[in-house]
């Protein structure tokens, strides 16, 4: 072997090793690279649970410890808050059921023909939640949506349909069969439609459902609504 042999061998080795150091520093590149694709996926999806958990502690706070004087108000300025959270998370529909949801709660405080076109605006948050994932929080966009079609007016004020409500509320029950929202507001849709027999199996069911972690203040609310029906509706 001559000079220039051992030249170039020692210039392929040199080469290799080279090589090798760009292929390690691609890989730890490309993983890097990964690692920052994947994060704010998982990110994502843990800011959202928390936004959503804030805005339902929120939600509880104003519909069950507030004066009712002062609910509209902080129902105005949490709905603000929860259409920004939809606007961050575009194509969740926790996000858009919470609005909904706040929505919804601010034209009950508000009132009058001035709440209908909140109802609107919450009603449509629904049915956008409803295409993107019927399925998310144990159908509570249907339950939600029911109660929008039995409690708002019927034509020619609003869109209001019991047995429209009637069909999304089976629609929710199917989904969560076991919660205490969707026996509830079945079983105050029967007993305004006079079924009370019929709205006792499901306020009875509502009393039992499992308490739903972080959510005390809305169970023990919830609670208090259903047996104040059951003691509304029961023979006497």
């Amino acid at each position: 072997m001559n000079s220039s042999d051992n030249i170039g061998g020692l210039a392929s080795l040199a080469m290799t090793g080279t090589s090798r150091r760009r292929l390690l520093l691609s890989l730890a590149i490309f993983s890097a690279a990964s690692a920052i694709t994947l994060h704010p996926l998982r990110a994502q999806a843990a800011s959202i649970d928390d936004a959503v958990v804030e805005l339902q502690h929120e939600w509880e706070v104003i519909k069950y410890q507030s004066a009712n004087g002062e609910r509209e108000k902080r129902y105005e300025a949490l709905a603000t808050k929860a259409h920004q959270v939809s606007n961050t998370y575009a194509g969740r529909s926790e996000a858009l059921i919470w609005e909904g949801i706040i929505t919804a709660s601010w034209a009950g405080a508000k009132g009058g023909l001035g709440a209908i076109s909140l109802a609107k605006q919450a009603k449509a948050m629904y049915e956008s939640a409803i295409k993107i994932d019927g399925n998310a929080l144990d159908g509570s966009a249907y339950t939600s949506l029911a109660v929008l079609y039995y409690k708002v007016p019927g034509w020619p004020l609003g869109f209001g349909d019991k047995d429209k409500a009637r069909e999304l509320l089976q629609k929710g029950l199917s989904l969560n069969p076991k919660g205490i929202d969707a026996n509830f507001f079945y079983g105050e849709l029967l007993s305004e439609t006079d079924h009370a027999d019929e709205a006792m199996a499901y306020l009875e069911r509502a009393l039992q459902a499992a308490p739903r972690p972080g959510r005390q203040i809305s169970d023990a609310g919830r609670r208090e609504e259903v047996r104040a029906l059951i003691a509304k509706i029961k023979p006497r």
